[in-house]
């Protein structure tokens, strides 16, 4: 069996287990299950997508969860709606209208605004839909404190990751069950790379947003808020060239995202706080 083939069957398989753990435990407060998957638009969550349309067969049975901070790329909007319509997906558009009344923004404080434009949105649906678990696109080699994550990750009541209590997950033998005051954090791409998710979207032939493709010398690795991202150098325009690329490349894939928000101390404040 090859690289790419032994990854997709064990996130098919992780997928699965989780809804069928989950599934059974009841409903969310609109009426459907309780679990979600975030989608921030990005290659490794439309990824994830598609690996939810696989596992399946086509429809996904959960809501669809895009966190709407107002500051997305305008190519994030236009993508996410032509494919919610095109899949069929039941979309939950998710806001913290509150902050946003307020005018938290990224030119305010990024840790302040990641917080509450994202984390507290975050927390708020979490509450109002009655979630157990959710699943994410995250990947350990994107980011050092990301390494320390588990497939099945249990966040407490206030919503809260205890990155020094994490449960031991020996021979793909997973935690799969919360405590009633817990939800847990999914994550069935996380012993993927950069570079293996490239080549599974070329394979697959994934959709992906035109920004990671280079456009006078210059082209994202990494997507978020606008204010929050820069394109690097690169003049990779086409699938082929970006996996060639990343074969050769010494740059971080995240260099490209504001700095203070990638900072080590920063990120794991962040995600100890509920933070993606």
């Amino acid at each position: 069996m090859n690289h790419i083939l032994k990854l997709e069957n064990q996130s098919v398989f992780i997928i699965r287990e989780a809804y069928r753990q989950f599934s059974a435990r009841g409903r969310s407060a609109s009426g459907g299950k309780n679990v979600a998957m975030l989608w921030s638009i990005g290659k490794d969550s439309t990824t994830l997508l598609w690996l939810c349309r696989k596992a399946f067969f086509g429809k996904i049975p959960f809501p669809v969860v895009h966190i709407d901070t107002g500051y997305k790329f305008k190519k994030i909007y236009q993508f996410r709606d032509k494919y919610t319509q095109k899949w069929n997906l039941n979309l939950i558009v998710c806001k913290n209208q509150e902050a946003m009344a307020r005018g938290v923004s990224p030119d305010k404080g990024r840790l302040e605004c990641c917080t509450e434009l994202k984390t507290n949105a975050l927390k708020q649906l979490i509450t109002e839909e009655k979630f157990r678990a959710l699943y994410l696109a995250i990947r350990r080699d994107e980011h050092g404190i990301r390494a320390k994550e588990r497939v099945f990750s249990p966040r407490d009541e206030n919503f809260k990751w205890n990155y020094k209590a994490q449960p031991p997950e020996l021979w793909d033998q997973y935690k799969i069950k919360a405590k009633d005051e817990e939800h847990l954090r999914i994550h069935p791409m996380l012993g993927w790379t950069e570079l293996d998710v490239w080549e599974y979207i070329k394979r697959e032939n994934i959709p992906v947003i035109s920004l990671y493709f280079a456009k006078d010398g210059k082209r994202y690795r990494s997507i978020g808020c606008e204010p929050c991202c820069n394109p690097i150098d690169s003049n990779a325009d086409t699938m082929d060239k970006i996996i060639k690329e990343l074969k050769t490349t010494t740059i971080s894939e995240r260099s490209g995202r504001a700095q203070d928000k990638e900072k080590v101390y920063m990120m794991q404040k962040l995600r100890s706080l509920g933070y993606m």
